[in-house]
């Protein structure tokens, strides 16, 4: 998958050594996907605005990779489910990947430079971007430390976010919470 024009391409891989007077069988390609404008077409259970029952899941609702593309299935197939037994099923937390990732396909993410308030819709992998922040003191600074910085600052986040949100979707789902180790 590139940008790269093929004569491009070629001219790139012939200046790798033995690879001077090579034949290229194959070269890369522009890769699209297609998708639909989620955050207009579908409700929060990823069901068609307008027509019950009508449920759409992985790459096309805009999300990006494999992993994802399998969270919005497997997102849609309970929802589905819980439709057809008459019950109701309540959304994964925002603070969970599937709640964010969820959140992001529904309701749009980025905000338009262009208008004020008008959000547009890009397709993406799950990302910390996608969570909401952190509750004011979430940050925990390891004893002796008297102000986080750069680095050591961007893991206790990353892993702060994670931690919630793994207790969160234990939560959702009715399981019991881990014990920390000690």
């Amino acid at each position: 998958q590139t940008k790269l024009k093929y004569a491009e391409q070629v001219r790139v891989f012939r200046m790798i050594p033995g690879l001077e007077d090579a034949q290229f069988a194959r070269l890369g390609g522009l890769h699209r996907n297609t998708y639909i404008n989620s955050p207009i077409l579908l409700d929060p259970t990823l069901q068609l605005k307008g027509r019950n029952g009508l449920r759409f899941a992985g790459q096309i609702t805009g999300c990006e990779g494999y992993v994802e593309s399998a969270a919005v299935g497997l997102l849609a197939g309970r929802f589905a489910a819980a439709a057809r037994k008459g019950e109701a099923l309540s959304l994964p937390p925002a603070t969970t990947a599937f709640g964010s990732l969820l959140g992001h396909i529904t309701g749009g993410h980025l905000v338009s430079d262009d208008e004020p308030g008008k959000r547009s819709f890009q397709p993406m992998n799950i990302n910390f971007g996608l969570f909401p922040p952190l509750e004011a003191g979430a940050l925990k600074k390891p004893e002796g430390v008297k102000r986080f910085r750069g680095k050591e600052k961007a893991v206790a986040k990353k892993h702060a976010v994670t931690s919630r949100a793994l207790a969160d979707c234990r939560a959702w789902l009715g399981l019991p919470q881990a014990q920390a180790a000690e």
